[in-house]
């Protein structure tokens, strides 16, 4: 993954390092789409939005505006994608459960022509609405040429 080597998540911390990842791997998600490896774009960029996902809900202070039911775990993407909506954090356009399918597909099979360019619209609006986005890519570590 495109954080490997550039970032210690764990001592970053749970907001820090989960949101840290959610750059890193945007980044390398969209350089691996341009370079036509559509699965692993894919898969880099579901993990980019659950890092960004994470984040939002490990600060304590956004935590507390979450509309959680009893018996949510936010550890599950898909729940936590659900409740923040379900909060107002995110206003619900993006179909997370197309998108997961659709890494499900990459996880299985190598995806070779995809126009992604939507998806990665609707990406940037999402990780806009979390806070990832804006950002300014130089703050980032370098990225190593050796990481797929």
């Amino acid at each position: 993954m495109p954080h490997f080597g550039l970032m210690d998540e764990r001592k970053l911390g749970p907001v820090e390092g989960s949101l840290q990842r959610a750059r890193l791997h945007l980044r390398g998600g969209k350089r691996r789409l341009r370079e036509g490896k559509i699965s692993a774009g894919i898969v880099t960029l579901y993990d980019a939005i659950e890092g960004a996902m994470q984040a939002y809900a490990a600060d304590a202070e956004r935590k507390t505006h979450l509309t959680i039911k009893t018996g949510e775990n936010l550890n599950d993407e898909k729940t936590l994608f659900v409740v923040l909506v379900r909060s107002g954090v995110l206003d619900g356009r993006f179909d997370f459960e197309g998108f997961d399918r659709l890494t499900e597909r990459a996880l299985h099979e190598d995806i070779r022509v995809y126009d992604y360019r939507r998806l990665l619209m609707e990406i940037e609006s999402l990780m806009t609405q979390l806070g990832v986005m804006p950002f300014d890519e130089a703050l980032l570590p370098p990225e190593d040429p050796k990481t797929f």
